[in-house]
Formats: C-alpha cells, structure tokens, sequence
C-alpha cells in the first residue's frame, strides 16, 4: 500500500516473526508509564495477540503497525487506539524503541504516513494522543505534524509515588 510506504521507512502489519521485538518492548518497563502498563507480559499472550492482529480495526477497534527500514530492521511501533468510527476518531501512540535509532525522523516519518492513511483510507475527522507534560521529544513531534494542544489533564497518571499532569492533542482533518 503506498500510502504507507515512505521515503525511509515503511508500516506494516504485524507478523508472527515479531514475537520477540514485541515481547522486549511490552517488557520494557521504561516505557511502561506512556503505554499505563503495570505488568509484563508472556511470550505466550503475545504469540496468542499476533495470531489475532490481522482482525479488522472495525471490530477491534485498533490498529497496530510496525514502523519498518528498508533494510527490514524493525524500528518501533505505530498504534491506532480508541477507535471511534461513528465520530470519526482514535488516539495514536508511537515507539521507536532503540534510542540509537531515536531523534532520525523515523518517527515523524511514521506518524506521517500514518495520519494520511487514517484521514485517506479509514474516513476519520480528527485524531487524539495523550502525552506526559514531561515528554518533551513526543510534544515537538506532535506539533510539527500539526497537531494542537488542546488542553492539559492534571494529576492524571499516578507513576513511581507522584501524579503527572497530561496534555491532550488533537488534529482536526480540514
């Protein structure tokens, strides 16, 4: 599909080959406060979760994607989330999970390809994230592609002992 193909990297499906690059990031307890993730999870839940990724976003009511170099390295992950076809709408998370590969336009890359292929092929008028007022990395990448602050939920996530406030950002497809 071109609209996911782009000039670095590509999205793609999920594939049973991915158990263990799925595996170390859901396992990756530094990751665990953007994902509110508070247990690790067993090779044999995920083998069972890719034997069901190729169910349909519509019944679902998510979409995961591997972000993907020409070389096949797989680099991170891409998610549509919350997936609200009468409103037109779902949240997006990102990961590029080594920070070697960090801070190379990957990311912006993907979320790229992914909001044109969520506003062009699946219909949706708005997309969402949630993002830790601390995250810096993720608030520049957000709004270089447009997307806009639109408020900022305080206390919202209790991590390691204290509460985080948390923006909310959205982009509205014109």
């Amino acid at each position: 599909m071109i609209t996911l193909k782009g000039k670095n990297i590509y999205l793609r499906a999920l594939e049973p080959e991915d158990l263990e690059f799925i595996y170390a990031i859901e396992n990756d307890e530094s990751v665990w406060e953007i994902s509110n993730t508070q247990t690790p999870y067993s090779r044999f839940l995920i083998k069972q979760y890719l034997e069901h990724g190729q169910k349909d976003i519509f019944e679902v009511k998510q979409l995961r994607l591997v972000v993907t170099s020409y070389n096949e390295d797989a680099l991170g992950l891409i998610d549509l989330f919350d997936f609200d076809f009468k409103n037109k709408r779902a949240g997006v998370g990102i990961l590029i999970k080594d920070d070697t590969d960090r801070k190379k336009g990957y990311g912006s890359e993907a979320l790229q390809l992914l909001v044109k292929y969520s506003f062009t092929h699946l219909g949706l008028h708005q997309l969402f994230c949630n993002i830790s007022e601390e995250n810096k990395t993720s608030i520049k990448l957000f709004k270089t592609q447009g997307f806009k602050e639109v408020g900022l939920k305080k206390d919202w996530n209790y991590v390691n002992g204290s509460y985080k406030n948390e923006y909310l950002f959205q982009l509205i497809n014109n």
